[in-house]
């Protein structure tokens, strides 16, 4: 491809903003008296600056409105429907002739630097030079056949220059035209801790060809992607793309291929640097990335940009559920810039065609061409196509996973981009709400950075992954599904163990998040307790809506006086999954934070719950206009249920196993008292 990406073309589109176009008529305004005609745009009116605003805020989130979304969009803003349509359609015009005009201006530039070219390569054929001497050649002095060699030839080492220069952008050296003396062009190795190396322009090669990969899936659809009829998810068509790809599934690997586009409330530029830095980047996804790092920068791109950035990287991949083992891969990140707000990231295994195991990049995870396109639309707001492909092993997968894991909600394009749009909301709702909290701007992030603490340390308690060093204890009269791990903590001090076990439930995703969230019904399950119905003390919105924030909480009433310690708590939820999580802290450490105190000295043991789709919901009927989970098509879900408890404050004491029988039985109380408030048969 030319660098370009083809913009899809909306189907009810206008090829004109005019005024017509706005008040529906057709072109018989010119056959009409100018009288009548004058007559009827006296009829219309602009729109005031808060429909405009109204109608922007909503375009944001949804382009092309159905027709119940304009009778509601009316209704609220005392607009007619074809008034709200013929709105939508204008400002969907406006902005694909802004892109068209900027396409327009990229393809003269390219035609500018081709017409240059040309007569370059046209001097040069009128105006051929000796060889030995490096004079102008006289005709007769050479044969015609010699001459055209020679003007052939100063055109190939023209063009041969060019990709030279261009080469050199990319790895950041320099080729000669001079064959080197080790025999090779582009000499530089990196070495990969595997016993071999690999030169950088072989890595180039890959991540170029991965790149094409990318937009051409981008791009396609059937037969390679499957719309499935409820869900309305694009699936991948793996024998489809065999074909189109010469791609071959790794022997005993399942393969998972899934794409999903949706808009995001951040600009293109910022989310290419957060893609590219690692800490960033795992921040971002943090319930999907355990541990990032980057183990070699090949590229730093361009200009100042990251437009060519080529960087190895390395990461462990998570599922909130015991059951499910850390999956670790290194990859290629290449990042490129195809126009103006128009950028690819792609990763890729770097031996994704190789077989041998000593060369293998991965531990059950193969990354093939995997990657997002973003396309700025302005208003700090991109258009993002996400695209996830991969090849695992699913022979060490618990059975009740495997759907999950096949599906776009696993690990899919569905969970990552779900998982973007939610933490950038997140954020934007922070900044426009930081007056609504009662404190100050110190006290709010610092009451944030302990919950986003509180919640790291409960992804390690129920994924078990390696970097936390939990070590796995097996005890008697545990069930098969319940892990119990243990490690040694210095906050709070001494030895801490965290039992975490995954069930299937038939009750819906959104009526299990609304249950544990709200606070009248909590003591119908939380311990903590006593008996006593909570109140929110205090709420930090992460959306507009409910359910989505940091909160703490207090016994309501009477009961106020009567207890010393709080809960923290973190709730969220979106399309692919829904987290509750909580802890105790005492009034005196929760004052000091609130305050803008260091939150780093605070002790945590955090509990909570992770609630998953089970891979066979109704995706479609799950999200309504306003972006919340409805799930009226989803027959079950999964649940993870995790605890952490002090067993000793002595860092050296042994563990007994009463403390494991302890966290064992409230892991199944808990669960039952669920399952009785939910109606749910034991």
């Amino acid at each position: 491809m030319n660098g370009d990406l083809d913009i899809p073309k909306g189907d009810d589109e206008f090829e004109s903003d005019s005024f017509e176009a706005m008040s529906g008529d057709d072109d018989k305004h010119e056959q009409r008296p100018k009288k009548n005609f004058k007559k009827k745009m006296s009829k219309y009116r602009r729109h005031t600056s808060y429909q405009i605003q109204e109608l922007e805020s909503f375009f944001k989130v949804c382009p092309h409105p159905n027709e119940k979304q304009r009778l509601e969009l009316g209704s609220k803003l005392s607009l007619e429907s074809k008034q709200i349509k013929f709105w939508f359609q204008n400002r969907r015009t406006q902005m694909k002739t802004q892109l068209e005009r900027h396409e327009n201006a990229i393809l003269r530039q390219e035609n500018e630097k081709l017409r240059v070219e040309n007569g370059i390569l046209k001097e040069a054929m009128r105006s051929p030079t000796c060889n030995n001497c490096g004079g102008a050649a006289t005709p007769g002095e050479v044969s015609r056949e010699q001459q055209q060699l020679r003007m052939e030839n100063a055109k190939l080492k023209y063009e041969l220059d060019k990709l030279c220069a261009l080469a050199n952008r990319f790895i950041g050296g320099s080729i000669s035209l001079e064959q080197p003396s080790n025999g090779g062009v582009g000499s530089q190795d990196l070495s990969l801790g595997y016993g071999f190396t690999r030169g950088t322009s072989t890595f180039m090669d890959l991540a170029v060809v991965a790149m094409d990969e990318l937009i051409r899936l981008a791009e396609l659809e059937n037969p390679l992607w499957i719309k499935c009829s409820k869900s309305e998810k694009d699936s991948m068509n793996h024998e489809e793309y065999k074909s189109l790809f010469a791609g071959s599934k790794h022997s005993g690997f399942a393969a998972e291929g899934s794409r999903e586009t949706g808009l995001v409330l951040i600009n293109s530029l910022t989310l290419v640097e957060t893609l590219m830095d690692t800490n960033r980047w795992a921040e971002m996804f943090e319930c999907i990335v355990a541990a990032a790092s980057t183990v070699e920068v090949i590229s730093n791109g361009s200009g100042g940009s990251r437009n060519g950035s080529l960087q190895l990287m390395q990461a462990e991949f998570q599922v909130m559920s015991p059951l499910v083992p850390i999956r670790k891969v290194k990859f290629l990140r290449y990042c490129k810039q195809h126009g103006d707000g128009l950028w690819a990231v792609v990763d890729v295994s770097y031996d994704v065609n190789r077989e041998s195991q000593e060369l293998m990049s991965y531990d059950g995870l193969k990354r093939l061409p995997s990657g997002c396109i973003i396309h700025d639309i302005g208003n700090g707001c991109s258009k993002v196509t996400w695209i996830e492909h991969s090849e695992y092993e699913g022979s060490h997968i618990h059975p009740l996973y495997q759907q999950l894991l096949g599906s776009s909600v696993g690990l899919g394009a569905t969970k990552w981009l779900a998982t973007l749009q939610r933490q950038c909301e997140s954020y934007t709702t922070f900044l426009s709400s930081q007056d609504q909290t009662g404190f100050s701007l110190a006290g709010t992030k610092s009451t944030l950075t302990l919950a986003q603490r509180m919640k790291l340390n409960f992804y390690s308690g129920i994924t078990a992954s390696p970097i936390h060093k939990w070590e796995k204890l097996v005890a008697e009269n545990v069930g098969q599904d319940t892990r119990i791990l243990t490690r040694k903590s210095l906050q709070p001090s001494g030895v801490v163990l965290s039992a975490a076990a995954s069930m299937w439930l038939p009750v819906t995703q959104q009526r299990l998040f609304e249950f544990l969230c709200d606070s009248k019904c909590r003591n119908q399950w939380d311990i903590l307790c006593n008996g006593a119905s909570m109140e929110n003390m205090l709420l930090i919105p992460k959306r507009q809506r409910e359910g989505r924030c940091v909160s703490l909480l207090q016994p309501a009433g009477k009961h106020q006086n009567q207890s010393s310690m709080l809960i923290l708590q973190e709730t969220w939820s979106d399309a692919s999954g829904a987290l509750v999580v909580y802890a105790p802290v005492d009034v005196p450490s929760m004052n000091m934070v609130m305050s803008g105190g260091d939150s780093a000295n605070v002790a945590l043991l955090p509990s909570g719950f992770s609630i998953s789709p089970d891979g066979s919901s109704s995706w479609s009927d799950q999200i309504d206009t306003n972006g919340g989970l409805v799930n009226h098509g989803s027959k079950g879900c999964l649940l993870t249920v995790g605890f952490q408890i002090l067993v000793n404050s002595v860092p050296t004491t042994k563990l007994n196993m009463e403390s494991v029988q302890t966290v064992n039985n409230l892991i199944a109380c808990t669960i039952h008292k669920i399952k009785a408030a939910l109606g749910i048969p034991a």
